[in-house]
């Protein structure tokens, strides 16, 4: 069969890989953006929240994405070592870190030839993230990729046991850790809910309401830049935080009510960071955290002490399995009036 010919259009054709990664989706934009201005990563991610945001919208949104979709958009790091910049979108806006989006694109660099000739059994990918580098380590079997491990940036637990007043649900005690970005954690059983067995709807209303009033009551900072200092959403738990070899369970509601389908990358960071701070885990200890939403799984490991400004942190490295899903080219036309993208809530 003749490979499809684009049909009529305006303006930009835009060429992606799409991948998941326990279930969460991940576009990645391989090529039609238009140059972007920045010397750093971070200066590239506000010019595309500032200049660029339509094709944001014209990706993730309906009729091309849709309410849940993530994308990445690779970019020219100004770091020697890194291979490749990333800048992470989603319903919202830009995020600063994504585990599950670090996973794929380490796949994704060794099989498109991003990184030279890989070195087996395990190739190193240096990823730039916004919110710094992240080293990912790619399996190689047979010529074949495989499983991806990552180690996160300095990981910490900003906040530990603190009383919001959540509206419709009280004082609600609950611990804010950084993994790349940053999330509450609070346990679902405080709502009444289980994040294995309740309704995704029910979850999403809790944890929006937590991410709500944190923003609302609760400073957030980072040492390395303003630009860090931001909520990304609420991971609600099965509450087993202290360490044990069986599976730990977590949702992660981020951005507008977005739900991730798989554990979460930063979110396990994060909440291996809280652990280890709370005694509960100890370093070298690995953990497996299953995605209350679709039942993969990913593992957590706090691998090496350090700091991140004030804050005592740690290396964490997480692991887990991408897939790819398909290629696509998305054009638009002018007189559409949905051209954009649009969502439904």
């Amino acid at each position: 069969m003749q490979a499809a010919k684009l049909p009529p259009h305006d303006g930009p054709v835009l060429s992606v890989v799409d991948m998941h990664t326990g279930g969460e989706p991940l576009r990645i934009v391989v090529s039609g953006y238009p140059d972007i201005a920045g010397k750093t990563v971070l200066e590239k991610r506000r010019y595309v929240q500032e200049k660029l945001d339509h094709l944001r919208r014209l990706l993730m949104h309906e009729p091309r994405g849709h309410y849940d979709m993530y994308g990445a958009l690779l970019v020219q790091s100004e770091l020697p070592e890194a291979h490749l910049g990333v800048l992470f979108m989603h319903n919202e806006g830009y995020s600063t870190m994504c585990g599950h989006a670090v996973i794929a694109l380490g796949r994704y660099a060794v099989d498109y030839g991003l990184v030279g000739k890989p070195q087996t059994p395990e190739a190193q990918v240096n990823i730039h993230c916004p919110c710094g580098l992240v080293k990912a380590f790619v399996e190689i079997n047979d010529g074949r990729t495989g499983k991806v491990r990552f180690h996160s940036v300095p990981a910490f637990a900003f906040a530990t046991d603190i009383s919001v007043d959540v509206p419709e649900y009280g004082q609600v005690i609950l611990d804010i850790g950084y993994g790349g970005a940053f999330y509450a954690f609070v346990s679902a059983e405080r709502f009444g809910l289980n994040v294995t067995q309740s309704k995704t709807r029910d979850l999403v209303d809790a944890a929006t309401a937590v991410t709500n009033a944190v923003k609302a009551q609760v400073a957030l900072h980072h040492p390395k830049s303003p630009d860090l200092a931001f909520l990304y959403g609420t991971i609600l738990t099965d509450g087993k935080d202290n360490y044990s070899e069986e599976p730990t369970a977590n949702i992660c509601v981020f951005a507008d009510a977005q739900v991730d389908r798989s554990p979460t990358g930063s979110g396990v960071t994060a909440r291996i960071a809280l652990q280890h701070h709370k005694r509960l885990v100890q370093l070298n200890q690995t953990r497996v955290f299953q995605s209350g939403a679709a039942d993969s799984l990913f593992t957590g490991t706090a691998i090496e002490r350090t700091k991140c400004g004030e804050f005592d942190a740690v290396i964490v490295e997480v692991a887990g399995h991408a897939y790819y899903t398909g290629t696509a080219c998305f054009t638009l036309e002018a007189e559409d009036s949905l051209k954009d993208g649009f969502l439904l809530k």
